[in-house]
């Protein structure tokens, strides 16, 4: 019999929706239970791909003698940290306060009213490596409800004052310094690993946003030959070592979510929409600035795969691939060498030399694919991916969490608009422009407010700010990379709307909208792990907004969040990549470019062939009265002797316009 999941849309409450557990998804009526049978709430939180939540359920939650206990002392919430950001950020942060440490599953106790008291991540099914069992936890914290529970509730307002602490910070008085870029590309030097790339030891996340922010010096060195040096030795290291190693599907393409060691060889086999997004856009860059054709191929495959695996048929995309399958983790993507040598025929000795797998199993009596030889002959190796991806396809699939969030959507927009307008693929603008036209279209509500998430024909939840930020970033990149005024009128749109709904009179934005339901704290998130926070996003696109517009308070708003962050940004800057790229953009030189012509083509191109992280660029055709009402770049631009043209401005000081492609090319290099 289900249980009270079953008309959830979330993929992961689904999974849980014939345990014997009375699960309920977060809401009012949970809480109202709680309250009216004064049983503290037990809040398991986790996410679809999660090999250890799987494990948790099997070994826990499908048990009926532990169910029992869970049901008769607690009313048990079951919740979708990828749905409910605002949730999980609070019980994590308590958790972590709590015990020094967290992760997913999730299990929190908390009393009626959603305060927590006791807290922990995977508890087994009987007590080993000097943890309690899952059952001995679920007794000992019912024993405490009973005879402790003044003293719980007691403390509850110290508890909400603690985790309140990170909303309650302000904007520092101290003025922004670009020192903080110079401090910040110091301490990644010091954490880089230089034998295998990335940062510290393992467990290793690919650091897309810490390469962004190293590849914008790069991209403009200034007098600092040694620290664009020293950026481009960690940057190159970094793509190439995760390239070829297990965490990147050496067969279909993408990445998963992290490496389990510090050499990228062995992944935790999930694969997120967030992490491709990310890294094919880093590629590009990567590709963009060194010109490397293996930069290029990566970004491609990975999008590719995107677009093949996990598209959906209205233009939006699905949120993860999980883990296991067939019970077992990483089943599906890995190889013995007989089904190796098998399927390959006579290539096999070469193959199997290339992938490092003449070497024995590397993997729980398989092999996980890796570059580990030298050249290969590049035809015999899309045949040889070919013929593996098409057997492997013929497998148990793992799991596919089909629900579109509006935040990972954006960040696949904003990739394949970069990458479509780089590499010249039409079908990467095409794909980009149908999931921004669904965002848009389908994930509002009859007031024309964003949503968070969508499944099986309806969307649903408030959207955050990170959908916002996102969002905004992703429109902006569409229309740079289009120049469709739309795209842009409806960046504006949103900026205003996150500004109006999220932000703090301290400075900086919370993570939920003024009209977001009562919690027991206001979040506000800072750090950009794994993916970017909203508030570094937000700030980012409202800095680019500016430049496109000239209105300061745009750049008020982004300053203040700079002036909260920039201390431990330069002293932990893996934790804050993308505010980096933000502050980098914000001391500039910041360039914006309008070009106006028909056609734009060849101007355009120039713009597009490199990376330049530090410049906006507008497009429209002569007398586009709707453009230059938009976008007040345009505004005055015209044609020079009815050739297209290109203005180049610096800080809103403008030259001379040209006309010639290598005249830009020049503008743009000084």
């Amino acid at each position: 019999m289900a249980n009270r999941l079953a008309g959830e849309t979330s993929p992961y409450l689904l999974q849980h929706k014939d345990n014997p557990v009375d699960w309920h998804p977060w809401g009012e009526e949970a809480l109202a239970r709680a309250r009216a049978e004064d049983k503290p709430l037990l809040v398991s939180i986790g996410y679809s791909a999660c090999h250890w939540c799987h494990v948790m359920e099997h070994e826990s939650f499908e048990d009926a003698e532990t169910a029992a206990v869970m049901n008769e002392n607690f009313v048990p919430i079951k919740v979708d940290r990828e749905e409910r950001p605002d949730v999980d950020s609070i019980y994590m942060g308590a958790v972590q306060a709590m015990t020094g440490h967290g992760g997913w599953p999730l299990n929190v106790f908390t009393d009626p009213d959603g305060v927590p008291f006791y807290g922990g991540t995977y508890f087994p099914p009987e007590p080993r490596h000097g943890m309690p069992s899952f059952r001995q936890v679920l007794e000992g914290v019912a024993e405490a409800w009973r005879t402790r529970r003044d003293e719980i509730r007691t403390s509850a307002p110290r508890t909400v004052e603690g985790l309140s602490a990170v909303s309650l910070v302000g904007a520092s008085e101290e003025e922004l310094s670009a020192r903080v870029i110079d401090a910040a590309e110091d301490a990644l030097a010091n954490q880089f690993d230089p034998n295998f790339g990335g940062f510290g030891g393992a467990p290793k996340f690919p650091p897309a946003s810490a390469l962004e922010f190293l590849m914008g010096r790069m991209a403009a060195p200034g007098e600092d030959e040694a620290r664009a040096a020293k950026a481009a030795e960690i940057v190159t290291t970094t793509l190439d070592r995760m390239a070829k190693g297990g965490i990147y599907d050496q067969v279909g393409g993408g990445f998963a979510r992290y490496a389990v060691d510090t050499h990228w060889l062995v992944p935790h086999f999930e694969k997120m929409l967030y992490d491709n997004a990310l890294l094919a856009r880093a590629y590009l860059h990567g590709w963009q600035l060194t010109g490397e054709d293996r930069f290029r191929r990566v970004c491609e495959e990975t999008l590719d795969w995107a677009l093949r695996e996990m598209r959906g048929p209205e233009g939006g995309f699905y949120s993860a691939l999980d883990a296991d399958s067939e019970g077992e983790e990483g089943r599906f993507y890995v190889w013995t060498e007989g089904e190796l040598r098998e399927v390959l025929g006579a290539d096999a000795p070469a193959l199997l030399a290339h992938w490092g797998l003449d070497r024995g199993p590397n993997f729980e009596g398989r092999s996980i694919l890796h570059v580990a030889g030298g050249e290969i002959d590049p035809d015999l190796l899309a045949r040889a991916r070919r013929i593996l991806y098409e057997v492997r396809a013929r497998r148990v699939w793992p799991a596919l969490d089909d629900k579109r969030l509006t935040a990972w959507n954006a960040l696949m927009v904003a990739a394949l608009a970069d990458a479509g307008a780089a590499l010249g693929r039409p079908e990467y603008l095409e794909a980009a422009t149908r999931c921004a036209r669904f965002v848009l279209d389908q994930m509002t509500d009859a007031d024309g407010r964003l949503l968070r998430t969508y499944k099986d024909g309806r969307a649903s939840l408030n959207a955050y700010l990170e959908d916002h930020a996102f969002l905004l970033e992703a429109l902006l990149a569409l229309y740079e990379a289009t120049f469709e005024t739309r795209w842009f009128t409806a960046a504006r749109a949103l900026a205003d709307t996150m500004v109006e709904r999220f932000g703090s009179p301290d400075g900086g934005f919370f993570d939920t909208s003024s009209d977001h339901e009562e919690l027991i704290v206001r979040p506000r998130s800072f750090e950009d792990h794994p993916i970017p926070s909203g508030n570094s996003s937000a700030a980012f696109g409202l800095e680019r907004l500016a430049a496109f517009t000239g209105e300061q308070e745009y750049e008020r708003h982004a300053d203040e969040t700079f002036r909260i962050l920039q201390q431990p940004a330069a002293r932990h800057p893996q934790a804050f990549g993308h505010l980096l790229q933000a502050m980098r953009f914000h001391f500039g030189p910041r360039r914006e470019v309008a070009l106006v012509g028909d056609p734009l083509d060849e101007l355009a191109r120039v713009v597009r062939a490199r990376f330049h992280p530090t410049t906006v660029v507008a497009g429209m055709r002569p007398a586009d009265e709707v453009a230059q009402a938009a976008v007040p770049l345009l505004r005055g631009r015209e044609p020079v002797e009815d050739r297209p043209a290109a203005y180049v401005c610096q800080n809103f000081a403008c030259r001379m316009p040209v006309t010639e492609p290598a005249e830009l090319e020049h503008e743009l290099s000084g």
